[in-house]
């Protein structure tokens, strides 16, 4: 018999592993909902064989859960430390080793940063699934002691005008997904209270049975009061509070560190969270009052794994052990096994380590604001965790064992890619501008943003859309004023999947490229980033050397520019039998604004002359260019750290020389389109361009600037080694090309970006 029901007056069973040949550990692994392969589960087996017993539920599920890729990285922390982590950046207090990075802001504050990924959750339940991934990166800033700030949401879906009948078997269509998603996060974020000011949407044909939405928060914190992701001293005791433990969630892990398939949409229901944002949202303002009153000695939110791994975790990072009292947690509903109870991903759920004579007050806090909390467990000074369950003990492992996991160097295969590019101009610059305008990639999210409250707690400076009242235009960064001082943050999310798609490296480097663009544009300093990295079958050598040139890239342009990398997160299996995702390694920067007063913002005032910064090359890989032309190149734009650090230091400092009116970086559809944004505020401008590389091409490193004093803008830029050229000036109420024969009144290229996404949602 492989389950051997224990004698104990509840459900529990031991797991012959011990006896169990090959065949019957797959069996095993597949029947518990375990996805540990057969090596993970022949380690498993030699580990309870050195103990002498076999396991119980409890522990092997305990033990899938923190050895999935979700919870331990096994396929990708090889490949970071190699090539990502340990950017040397003074102001740096703590990076990639908690739940959030944690940079220094000014003398008194520091700033939190996190961000993550609800992909399969989202893909199977959108609008639960994209609610809880709101809920969960809010937790992560807040067990660093911090009040969460501001939101971001960079977003990935299918093509909205897929047809119905086309969609493969199980797969909801983008649009139904779409809607989901942004009411998700809209309801929670609006609900909480906490601002979305800046994400980004993206639409191919790669997502459209394994759409992406990640999501990022940034919260601020005293210095003295952060709070580390670990247990205190031996002796303290473990209090959770929050939302009930429920059988949702369950499975959550195992579930994200595997393949879609046409079954998941039945099978996997149940590991979707439910969240509960009108619980977040005291349960935040009781932590951080326990954290003013220095109430505690360490917190750490339940997340992947629910309390299977938080205690261990916390215990293990303080280099202690852990008892706890199962039958303590307080439950949604009756007749939950003891292992449902201990791997459920219920939401809402905080974990808190008190030094006993603090437990009373602590638990006062949580009463008044109406949150429950329980005393579950205490500190140990050995390296062991031990459950109990109604006076039985149920689980008695090496933390070790459970929490360090595995590791693979997976085999990986970069693909040879012919660099060739086939554009030629075509002859309807006028119509393919509109084109541009009106495709879901560079289109108004306007439909969107304005279902979040971007403003609430009133600390957001600039907005996601800029300009003038109803006829604002796209912006490159929003800028929020964390505390009573003039100074601010920027944040910015960016990706370009068709060129990482193209070539991953130049792609994840163009991204980063663009990533310091949009910081620059706004007159802030880039000070640090997160990435959230999106794959396919880590198990497949063409997906991982996908993943692999995207991680050297990110590496290469971020020790370059000396710019730490301070957080993050890797989903792979992002995949279904239908395709892979496009390589989404997507980007969160962060920029420090001396004086939020000094901003820039990106449409044109009417009041200077218009400066092309930076070189232009035929560079169409993974252009809008090629998509709306169907014409063919695989030249993704080149860029180099030394390069973007030289021209945005030196930007940076032209600002403070010059009058600057307005600033936007060139991206998708190029000068063109970058031209198109900054008249839709209502100034046109005129301008000359050479010929069509010029007005389409997406090379990197580049800036239009609206600027008093033009040629001395230019002379200023140039003498310190940047490319420059004066093109037009701003002025009436059209873009104009004379040397193209292009006019487009502004009112047009408004109608236009404005009508590329509510075309499909009303």
């Amino acid at each position: 018999m492989l389950y051997i029901k224990a004698d104990v007056p509840f459900e529990l069973y031991e797991i012959n592993i011990l006896k169990a040949n090959d065949e019957e550990l797959t069996k095993i692994s597949r029947e518990l909902g375990l996805a540990l392969n057969l090596e993970e589960m022949k380690k498993i087996k030699n580990y309870f064989e050195r103990i002498g017993r076999n396991p119980y539920d409890i522990e092997l599920q305990s033990i899938a859960q923190a050895w999935s890729e979700h919870c331990c990285y096994k396929s990708s922390k090889c490949y970071l430390r190699e090539y990502l982590f340990n950017i040397d950046a003074d102001y740096v207090i703590s990076a990639i080793k908690e739940d959030a990075g944690v940079v220094s802001f000014d003398e008194e504050y520091a700033y939190v940063v996190a961000m993550e990924s609800h992909n399969h959750p989202s893909a199977i339940e959108p609008y639960g699934g994209a609610a809880t991934g709101v809920g969960g990166i809010l937790r992560d800033v807040l067990c660093m002691g911090a009040q969460p700030v501001a939101l971001v949401d960079p977003l990935f879906f299918g093509d909205l005008d897929t047809e119905y009948e086309k969609l493969p078997k199980g797969t909801k269509h983008p649009l139904y997904l779409l809607s989901g998603v942004v009411s998700g996060i809209r309801d929670y974020g609006n609900r909480v209270g906490i601002p979305t000011v800046a994400g980004m949407v993206f639409f191919d044909e790669s997502y459209l049975t394994n759409c992406l939405v990640n999501v990022g928060c940034i919260g601020i914190v005293k210095k003295d009061k952060i709070i580390h992701s670990k247990a205190g001293n031996v002796g303290d005791l473990f209090i959770l509070a929050g939302g009930l433990t429920g059988r949702d969630g369950i499975h959550g892990v195992t579930f994200a560190s595997a393949e879609l398939n046409e079954e998941s949409e039945e099978e996997s229901r149940s590991a979707v969270q439910l969240g509960n944002p009108i619980i977040k949202e005291p349960l935040i303002h009781a932590c951080l009052e326990i954290v003013e009153k220095n109430l505690l000695t360490g917190m750490k939110d339940l997340g992947g794994g629910g309390l299977s791994c938080v205690i261990g975790e916390m215990a293990l990072s303080a280099g202690f052990g852990a008892e706890v009292w199962l039958d303590k947690v307080p439950l949604k509903e009756k007749g939950m096994a003891p292992w449902e109870i201990w791997i459920s991903e219920s939401q809402e759920r905080m974990m808190l380590t008190v030094n006993p004579k603090h437990v009373d007050e602590v638990l006062y806090i949580f009463n008044k604001w109406d949150i429950p909390a329980v005393v579950v467990g205490r500190v140990t000074s050995d390296k062991k965790l031990r459950v109990y369950y109604k006076g039985y003990k149920i689980y008695d492992l090496d933390i070790d064992f459970v929490v360090k996991a595995v590791e693979y160097c997976r085999e990986y295969k970069v693909k040879d890619i012919v660099e060739k590019d086939e554009t030629t101009p075509i002859h309807y610059f006028e119509n393919l501008i509109l084109k541009m305008l009106e495709h879901p990639n560079v289109a108004s999210r306007e439909w969107i943003i304005r279902q979040y409250d971007h403003q609430v707690r009133a600390s957001t400076v600039l907005t996601p859309l800029q300009g003038m009242a109803n006829e604002e235009t796209h912006g490159d960064a929003a800028v929020i004023r964390p505390t009573n001082s003039w100074k601010g943050l920027a944040l910015t999310t960016d990706v370009n999947p068709w060129m990482c798609k193209i070539n991953p490296f130049w792609g994840t480097a163009s991204s980063f490229d663009e990533m310091i663009r949009n910081l620059v544009s706004v007159n802030s300093k880039p000070h640090s980033f997160a990435d959230c990295l999106n794959f396919g079958n880590p198990e497949k050598p063409d997906r991982m050397g996908e993943f692999v040139e995207c991680v050297k890239a990110l590496g290469w342009m971020a020790k370059g520019f000396k710019l730490p990398c301070v957080s993050g997160n890797v989903s792979f299996y992002n995949e279904t039998p239908y395709s892979a995702v496009a390589p989404t390694p997507t980007l969160m920067g962060i920029g420090i604004v001396e004086d939020v007063r000094e901003l820039v913002t990106s449409h044109f005032k009417g009041k200077g002359d218009i400066v092309l910064v930076g070189e232009t090359k035929k560079e169409f890989g993974g252009s809008l260019y090629c998509r709306i032309t169907k014409q063919e190149s695989t030249i993704v734009p080149k860029t180099s750290p030394e390069k973007l650090k030289k021209y945005a230091e030196t930007m940076l400092s032209a600002f403070k020389q010059f009058r600057i009116y307005a600033c936007h970086d060139l991206s998708e559809g190029g000068l063109a389109v970058t031209l198109s944004e900054m008249c839709i505020s209502g100034i046109g401008c005129k301008v000359r361009v050479k010929d069509y590389v010029e007005l389409f091409s997406e090379s990197n490193t580049r800036w239009v600037v609206e600027v008093s004093g033009g040629e001395e803008f230019v002379n200023y830029l140039k003498e310190r080694g940047v490319e420059a050229k004066l093109i037009g000036e701003s002025c009436d109420d059209s873009l104009k090309i004379d040397s193209l024969k292009i006019e487009i009144h502004v009112d047009k290229l408004r109608e236009s970006w404005r009508r590329g996404i509510t075309k499909y949602t009303g």
